[in-house]
């Protein structure tokens, strides 16, 4: 059966997000130690892959502008594929941090210029689209940590490293597996008017001073400021409640699938009643989650705040990724969702340590509530300066 470009660049993301998250969690630590590792450079290992996002989102997303979507992801497709090469040959803590790093340079890659490639693609049904192949990536980053679990209990008997072997082995034949569909994509961009742009700076200074894309990435950051506050400290929060571990993986986990399942749902309606009001509906009731996580101390509330958030995550970011898209003519639009990946993960990452630093003073309740006031002022400002300044191009 011949497969849609849309339906292989979801197959991709599906087999991609699989294979990186499955060679984080839950192995990375284990691995890390193995190798000698001590907390500090487990922390600084953990982070090099989020740091290689950041840095490389926003060049390959003006660079797929410039020289097309389809070699940008077959670059990606590449790295996915030799990466776990690099987990299966390595003996130091520094060789397993560069192979971290540059796994990170595949995702990087490939989750802004596959937004853009689907925004191009799907003008009508941009919202819903985009949230089917978040939807899709987040299968796999639900998939990643039981199949990974599942391999390195299967490999712990033995002798070594061979339970990490079964692990960075199922990596491998994912991360090939990504490769081969996506050498099977099209170069699908539009003709864009990159000579017309100029240089790469021309194509980010249009993009810089294009003030609906920068309110969507402002929205996008603080709700993932918020999140990552989330899953650094969630776990404890149920712990300190009284409730074993595996209650907080549960929850986590059904939050998971909460935002698989609703994000094409709330997509569509975006597509169908509007982007800027439901941005500021679920900026604002992801807020009123994080201000009642911290007060949350029964099984039943703490439940309720996981899939509550994760609704409304959904919520903001089905329609504000497609806002920004709505809002990027087609010749910028991978600069900006470059912009956004990068932006997004610099959210993600600060979060954590933001509100580590607060709860250390002044306790969980106090590091939640910081994080929710951080999106309600995104909320505002968008409310006050987004509303209206970007009508939906359904024809770009």
């Amino acid at each position: 059966m011949k497969l849609s470009p849309f339906r292989l660049l979801c197959l991709t993301g599906f087999l991609a997000i699989f294979g990186t998250t499955m060679a984080k969690n839950p192995v990375l630590p284990f691995f890390a130690e193995s190798l000698g590792a001590d907390a500090r450079a487990i922390g600084l290992v953990a982070s090099l892959s989020p740091l290689a996002g950041v840095l490389v989102s926003l060049p390959a997303g003006m660079l797929s502008d410039r020289i097309g979507r389809g070699r940008l992801l077959r670059l990606s497709g590449l790295f996915f594929a030799l990466s776990p090469l690099g987990y299966l040959w390595t003996g130091t803590v520094w060789e397993l941090a560069l192979v971290r790093f540059i796994h990170g340079l595949a995702t990087g890659i490939f989750m802004p210029v596959a937004m853009a490639m689907v925004a191009d693609m799907h003008a009508a049904s941009r919202g819903e689209r985009l949230g089917l192949m978040s939807s899709v990536t987040q299968l796999g980053r639900f998939l990643a940590p039981l199949a990974g679990g599942a391999l390195l209990g299967l490999g712990g008997s033995l002798p070594g490293k061979d339970g990490f072997t079964w692990v960075y082995a199922g990596c491998l034949v994912l991360g090939v597996g990504a490769a081969v569909l996506v050498f099977r994509l099209p170069d699908a961009t539009p003709k864009a008017r990159a000579a017309a742009v100029g240089t790469p700076s021309a194509l980010l200074g249009a993009v810089l001073r294009n003030r609906p894309v920068l309110l969507g990435c402002l929205v996008e950051a603080a709700a993932l400021f918020a999140f990552g506050t989330f899953e650094a400290f969630f776990p404890r929060h149920v712990r300190d409640a009284g409730f074993g571990p595996h209650w907080a993986g549960a929850f986590m986990a059904a939050q998971v699938l909460t935002v698989a399942l609703s994000k094409p749902l709330f997509g569509r309606l975006s597509d169908r009643r509007g982007r800027e009001g439901q941005i500021v509906v679920g900026a604002l009731a992801m807020a009123a989650t994080m201000f009642a996580m911290g007060r949350a101390g029964s099984l039943v509330w703490l439940g309720a705040v996981s899939l509550a958030l994760g609704l409304s995550l959904s919520l903001t970011l089905a329609a504000s990724s497609a806002f920004i898209a709505d809002a990027s003519p087609a010749h910028t639009r991978g600069t900006a969702m470059g912009l956004l990946g990068s932006i997004m993960d610099i959210g993600h990452s600060t979060g954590p340590l933001v509100a580590g630093m607060i709860i250390s003073g002044f306790g969980n309740p106090a590091g939640f509530f910081c994080s929710g006031l951080i999106v309600v002022v995104a909320g505002s400002v968008f409310a006050i300066h987004g509303l209206g300044t970007a009508k939906a191009d359904r024809t770009s």
